[in-house]
């Protein structure tokens, strides 16, 4: 039976795959969520630590989706999203990094953003007319989706991001490439972006007649492949550890993957959440109260997120209680010195380049372990150092770290992006005369 998807603020309504992946939003402003995540088979279990990464992501989509795409469709656009590795290095005695960088983009939103383009195009296949594919960016989910949906026909996708707030090679992975791609930079702050995504999403006439879609993790399609990488980083630890997986969180979306992958039957010690100063999530789980704030600008830019939307999924998970959600999931929160310090400090100590989202990782790696000294940290790396070239070289050092082809052949390349303030009636006037 296909899977169906309800929102967190409907849970009886029900919609079908095409309709959640191409909507994005529900017409409540909610999130969808797969009806079922039923634990994976006892065949799966028997014979996952022998599968590549391709084949895990192939039986955890089939899975979720159940029976809503032919499987032969699904594995093909699994295996053709998924041809870049995610490697496990250890750096100390238990204590690892997720490298989540090696797509495309140099981030990890190429896995959700290359799957997340295949399978709309396996959904629009019949259909006539643009597809308009709007993402609001606080750094890398833009540059993921601008280059998954490059030159892809019957699409145009337009990118929002923050004036001022993104790295230099960020924003030309944004404002570069051109053709099907527009890029709006918003005089305002990632949350400002991500509110007038959704105010559109909500005007439903006009996000039909335009044909819209989220590539924000708002968008289920989103969350599905990022669950894939915790079965690839637990399966290369010894068989009898349980990893404790921390994650530099912003907009909340890939540690909502990895609660999806424990619902499918995948054993985690538990889920730590790293935040830069913008703690809201990390002071929900301290007093159990849930105040999203306006963002505050931090050299871990990708974590610049005040109201994250993919909280909304999370208390869905765990039933909107703060005990049961506390249990498994811990929370801390760094400034920009400890961030700086941090990768100074494990570049001397170790010799390994932590970019600043992976710094505040490592962090909180090192804080929960002083309470869980036997514990095997899984920290997600979730974009390549030389994407904060700035930063980097502050404090290692000019030219210590490489850029690599995909970046350096960026440095020359025009910027082209339209001012756009952070006005919902603006940005919608300006959306609908696409369609003029």
């Amino acid at each position: 039976m296909p899977q169906k998807f309800y929102s967190t603020k409907s849970p009886g309504q029900f919609v079908d795959l095409k309709e959640a992946v191409l909507r994005s939003l529900p017409p409540d402003n909610g999130l969808y969520m797969p009806e079922y995540i039923e634990p994976l088979s006892a065949v799966f279990w028997g014979k996952w630590r022998g599968l590549s990464l391709p084949e895990i992501g192939f039986e955890v989509a089939k899975a979720i989706f159940r029976d809503s795409i032919p499987e032969d469709q699904l594995e093909k656009i699994v295996h053709q999203s998924i041809n870049f590795p995610a490697p496990l290095v250890t750096v100390k005695q238990q204590e690892h990094i997720l490298e989540l960088f090696h797509g495309p983009s140099l981030a990890f939103k190429d896995f959700g953003a290359r799957f997340m383009a295949r399978l709309m195009g396996w959904l629009t296949r019949e259909d006539e007319g643009l597809l308009t594919v709007l993402v609001a960016t606080s750094g890398d989910t833009g540059g993921a989706v601008a280059s998954a949906f490059h030159k892809v026909p019957g699409t145009r996708v337009v990118i929002l991001y923050p004036k001022g707030k993104v790295s230099e090679l960020q924003e030309k992975q944004l404002t570069a490439l051109g053709g099907n791609i527009t890029s709006l930079e918003v005089d305002g702050t990632f949350d400002d972006c991500q509110r007038l995504v959704k105010s559109v999403f909500l005007q439903r006439e006009m996000a039909e007649r335009l044909n819209l879609t989220s590539a924000n993790s708002i968008n289920i399609s989103r969350l599905v492949p990022q669950s894939f990488y915790y079965f690839e980083a637990a399966k290369r630890l010894p068989q009898d550890v349980k990893p404790s997986f921390v994650i530099p969180s912003g907009n909340f979306g890939n540690l909502t993957a990895g609660l999806l992958a424990e619902k499918l039957g995948l054993e985690v010690e538990r889920f730590v959440a790293a935040t830069n100063r913008n703690d809201v999530v990390p002071a929900y789980l301290r007093e159990g109260e849930y105040r999203p704030r306006p963002s505050v600008a931090t050299i871990s830019n990708a974590m610049d997120v005040g109201a994250p939307s993919n909280f909304a999924r999370m208390e869905n998970i765990f039933g909107d209680e703060w005990e049961s959600m506390k249990a498994r999931v811990a929370g801390f929160s760094y400034d920009d010195q400890m961030t700086r310090e941090t990768i100074r400090r494990i570049r001397a100590e170790t010799g390994y380049t932590l970019d600043p989202h992976g710094a505040v990782g490592w962090l909180a790696a090192e804080e929960w372990r002083k309470s869980n000294s036997e514990a095997h940290t899984v920290v997600l790396e979730t974009a390549h150092p030389a994407k904060f070239l700035d930063v980097m070289e502050e404090e290692l050092g000019e030219g210590a770290v490489a850029i690599p082809k995909r970046l350096r052949c960026l440095v020359d390349l025009e910027k082209v992006a339209i001012p756009m303030a952070p006005d919902e009636e603006v940005f919608a006037e300006w959306l609908q005369s696409l369609g003029q």
